[in-house]
């Protein structure tokens, strides 16, 4: 029998009580929003103003794009809010049921309207365990019962905290907290792993398509070290490949089902045609909207006429081009010419110089990067499926810990 089984069938093997929310904290509150009280990113606003954005993982993230607030703003709001270490911020407009657990005091920020505030009695309920027990899908269809709203949609203050959640005891809730943290925090490691995995992935990208003057270099897969390699000549794009535009196309000619993706102005399909006007295995460049992104299509394609394609190379492998091109994008953003809609030259693309090794050596780089590649992104057989399944089991397992008999009073 594990640790909890064995408090549950000492403390509570009867069943738990179910109370309301409103009778296990001490008070629900809310941010405020600027309206008439204070403005954004003014010159002194040095404290953050935490929007739904800025919940991720449980916890408060700040990032550039988070906006600012000065010190009068931060107690306007905080005289509203009244946060405190141990509060948990739920999010009660627009994306419904995001969670954080405020862990040390805010000292430097506070929170909108719409993000509410919740401070537990911490005699009969574990903050932690109350910010899972939000989390769960019985908590989550309850919510759901009560949202209104039209475009963005809510749930009031009362509403919330009528609902009803089980309350075990606090020697139950904290060993149920401490079987979560450790599922969170395996999941959380695992879900680091594409992003260390992208950091190398990009370090020997650039690595392995950064030359100097006379020779290239190329990686020692068993002994993982940088080997020098053949000479290496720099050319420009429009002396290795025909760089065409593509044809243009009217959303009415497109069909939402078909063979062959068309790309316009996006990385993202705009819909598909039972024709095409690209081989598979061909590098392009978005000259419009999207400027100076990058794309390689494995499968033939149609491409519209704000793509740049790379045709008949001349000894030099297409995915080559692509890759290279990524290490260089900053070059072609650089050119784009900002305006209403963003247009980068086919001039300047054409004009862009690039290191071109032996086509072995382009070979072996695309074959290194193209595994780097499946392993970060494959949503199949990488990372990201082993990710989600994770997650899929932490939320199973949560769900079961957090579900209970419900205790009946005697008559």
């Amino acid at each position: 029998m594990s640790n909890l089984e064995e408090l549950i069938e000492k403390l509570c093997p009867d069943g738990v009580e179910y109370k309301e929310l409103k009778n296990i904290i001490k008070s629900l509150n809310t941010g405020l929003n600027p309206r008439k009280f204070f403005k954004l990113n003014t010159e002194d606003a040095k404290n953050y103003y935490v929007t739904i954005r800025e919940i991720r993982g449980n916890k408060i993230v700040f990032s550039d794009s988070t906006d600012r607030i000065n010190d009068d703003a931060l107690k306007l709001c905080n005289n509203r809010s009244n946060l405190e270490a141990g509060d948990i911020l739920f999010s009660g407009t627009g994306t419904i049921g995001m969670t954080a657990l405020i862990d040390e005091e805010p000292i430097n920020w506070n929170i909108k309207e719409g993000v509410y505030a919740i401070k537990p009695c911490s005699d009969i309920i574990d903050s932690k365990f109350l910010m899972y027990m939000l989390q769960s899908n019985e908590i989550k269809t309850e919510c759901l019962k009560r949202i209104f709203g039209g475009t963005v949609k809510s749930i009031s203050m009362k509403d919330l905290m009528s609902i009803k959640l089980p309350v075990p005891p606090l020697e139950v809730q904290r060993e149920i907290v401490r079987i979560l943290d450790n599922f969170t925090f395996l999941t959380a490691e695992l879900a680091a792993e594409p992003a260390a995995r992208q950091q190398q992935y990009e370090y020997y990208r650039d690595l392995l398509l950064t030359f100097k003057p006379n020779e290239s270099t190329i990686l020692n897969e068993r002994t993982n070290e940088l080997e020098l390699n053949a000479p290496v000549r720099w050319m420009k794009l429009g002396d290795i490949a025909d760089i065409k535009r593509g044809i243009r196309v009217v959303k009415k000619q497109l069909i939402t089902e078909g063979k062959y993706p068309v790309y316009q102005n996006s990385l993202e399909p705009m819909g598909y045609f039972n024709k095409y006007n690209c081989e598979a295995e061909t590098t392009y460049v978005i000259s419009a909207g999207a400027a100076g992104e990058i794309g390689f299509c494995n499968k033939k394609f149609w491409a519209a006429d704000d793509c740049l394609i790379f045709t008949d190379t001349k000894n030099v492998n297409n995915k080559f081009i692509y890759y290279s091109l990524l290490v260089r994008k900053n070059i072609l953003l650089a050119n784009v010419r900002k305006a209403s809609i963003p247009r980068l030259s086919r001039i300047v693309v054409e004009n862009l110089i690039i290191p071109v090794p032996s086509l072995e050596v382009q070979q072996r780089i695309v074959g290194i990067l193209d595994r780097f590649d499946t392993l970060c992104n494959d949503i199949s057989s990488g990372l990201p499926a082993e990710i989600e399944a994770r997650q899929k089991q932490y939320e199973y397992y949560r769900d079961k810990l957090l579900t209970f008999k419900e205790f009946k009073k005697e008559a």
